[in-house]
């Protein structure tokens, strides 16, 4: 039987979905207050001192330890007690809370109650007198002394025994309707209590709960020969033992690494404790892998997800919407950014009969051959989004998407693009907890990340094709960008800065989504989705929600 931690009996009683989150999930997001609890916690969270008999406390021993573990096979609950003191011959438990002490009639809310009630339950079952508690409000220096009267100890071996059940059934509790609890809450990006319910009943206010502005972003290194090494709390960009960068470690998101570039081991170790991801892509931007420490531990959702993707019916069912949303996305694309004076009305109407032909294919080769149909439409009219000023210059003129390699400049920056967003949807999902390489649509072939490729459909015309002809028509991007050889096209280092520095720029753009109604960052907008695709794999919502802009 696995042991309960008294905590978890805290967020239990305050949110059982929380609770489940944490706890079976293994989910967890700092914010604010957990942060603060943290800090609160220093002092009580140093061993200090050994714990007396239960005989030396009868005798009269007065001793406080700190930091004290304890656990109980009978009761089921394991807990780190942050003080106990002993005194007139029995123990008294302190728990420190960040905060004030509540205006309410016991003083205390019944979770922080709970959780005190059951380290005094494994203080008895130890062999000591434990009678009552304290809660110490760490902002108004107070101690509430907490009775364990039978009402309490009830409720406490109430609380035990419904955790106990909940993650027994292996189903998460439904998120709280409307409850001032959930905006103050760390979880709050990773629950999406109003999204969940909004998309299982189809009604009902969406509160702005996502939208907390990014704080980190990704370091890229693309110098030849580049070291990247930590120094404190600092990440240190050299070339030939020069100095050329430093950032801050905890504003990093992920580091990418292009091309040879060596970083330290103490960097490794530092980013892998921090689950901040290495991206790795080869000197002409080839993505091929990350790594991270020891993964996200939501076993639940990479069950659910292979269960899915050996389902047909599920599969075509999900790829299905993926389509569909990638060619509408094209089409607003291509109506918004025609020439004025160009024709592409043709085309759009070929790529509104390509989506409702997607909305109803039965079969996974079926959809691919509507969606190469569309993409060939689509890529026919592209053309047509480039200012003839540029192409006029002769660099940019486009026939059809052609790689591996790229022969011209605009399928040069598409291709890397794309790679740029198959590493950002790789991490992505990879922190969330799903398989990046086992994937619904595209099948899965060594080394291929096809849930990435899955997923960024319906992305890819807004976060690089959107990028291309921007960087094109406003001139961040020219001809001197590009190395043009037999072979193939690349972008130069310069080229790749300027590219690189688009697509974040895009990434950091707000848009609003047509399903909530608030504005989003395209960042923080592909979390939500692969979220929301979670939530869907674990059956609390009927499908999946794709991204349509308007």
């Amino acid at each position: 039987m696995q042991l309960i931690p008294a905590r978890m009996l805290n967020e239990f009683v305050y949110c059982p979905r929380l609770a489940y989150l944490e706890w079976v999930q293994k989910e967890w997001a700092e914010s604010a207050d957990t942060v603060e609890g943290s800090h609160v916690h220093r002092r009580a969270d140093r061993a200090s001192g050994e714990l007396p008999s239960p005989e030396e406390v009868i005798d009269g021993a007065v001793r406080q330890v700190s930091a004290l573990s304890l656990s109980s096979d009978s009761i089921g609950v394991t807990a780190k007690l942050d003080v106990l003191e002993t005194s007139d011959g029995g123990v008294v438990p302190v728990d420190y809370k960040r905060g004030k002490r509540p205006h309410t009639a016991r003083k205390a809310w019944d979770p922080e109650r709970v959780q005190l009630c059951a380290q005094g339950m494994l203080l008895e079952d130890a062999g000591y007198r434990c009678t009552s508690g304290v809660l110490y409000f760490v902002a108004s220096r107070e101690r509430v002394r907490v009775d364990f009267d039978d009402e309490l100890r009830a409720m406490t071996r109430n609380a035990i025994d419904r955790l106990r059940t909940v993650t027994g059934i292996g189903e998460i509790p439904p998120p709280l309707e409307d409850s001032p609890k959930c905006p103050r809450c760390s979880l709050v990006g990773i629950c999406l209590p109003d999204e969940t319910r909004y998309l299982q009943t189809g009604s009902g206010g969406v509160r702005p709960l996502a939208v907390a502005q990014t704080r980190s972003l990704p370091l890229y290194v693309q110098a030849h020969g580049a070291k990247v090494s930590k120094r404190g709390e600092q990440l240190i960009v050299s070339v030939d033992d020069e100095e050329v960068s430093r950032v801050r470690t905890a504003e990093v998101s992920q580091l990418v690494s292009m091309g040879n570039v060596y970083i330290t081991t103490p960097t490794l170790h530092e980013l892998m404790q921090r689950d901040i991801p290495i991206a790795w892509h080869s000197y002409g931007g080839w993505f091929f892998g990350h790594s991270h420490g020891n993964g996200h531990g939501n076993v639940e959702l990479r069950t659910a997800q292979y269960r899915a993707s050996f389902d047909e019916h599920r599969c075509i069912a999900t790829a299905r919407g993926w389509i569909d949303a990638k060619i509408r996305n094209c089409r607003v694309l291509l109506r918004r950014n025609a020439r004025k004076g160009s024709d592409v009305s043709s085309v759009i109407k070929s790529l509104n009969r390509f989506a409702e032909q997607a909305r109803r294919c039965r079969a996974i080769e079926t959809l691919l051959g509507v969606e190469g149909a569309a993409a060939a439409a689509y890529f026919s009219a592209f053309d047509q989004m480039l200012k003839q000023s540029q192409k006029r210059a002769g660099a940019f003129k486009f026939r059809n998407r052609n790689r591996r390699p790229p022969t011209d400049p605009v399928n040069a920056m598409l291709s890397f693009g794309y790679a740029l967003l198959t590493r950002t949807l790789t991490t992505t999902l990879a922190s969330v907890g799903f398989d990046p390489f086992r994937g619904f649509l595209h099948q899965p072939r060594f080394g291929r990340p096809a849930l990435a490729l899955d997923m960024m459909e319906p992305f890819r015309p807004l976060l690089v094709d959107s990028v291309v002809v921007r960087a094109i028509n406003n001139g961040e991007i020219s001809d001197k960008h590009f190395v043009v050889t037999e072979v193939g096209t690349n972008l130069t280092d310069a080229g790749r800065k300027a590219f690189i520095r688009a697509f974040e720029q895009r990434m950091d753009q707000e848009v609003t989504h047509p399903s909530f109604g608030y504005k989003i960052e395209y960042r923080r907008l592909l979390e939500v989705q692969t979220r929301l695709l979670a939530r869907h794999l674990l059956g609390e919502i009927p499908s999946n929600p794709n991204f349509v802009t308007r």
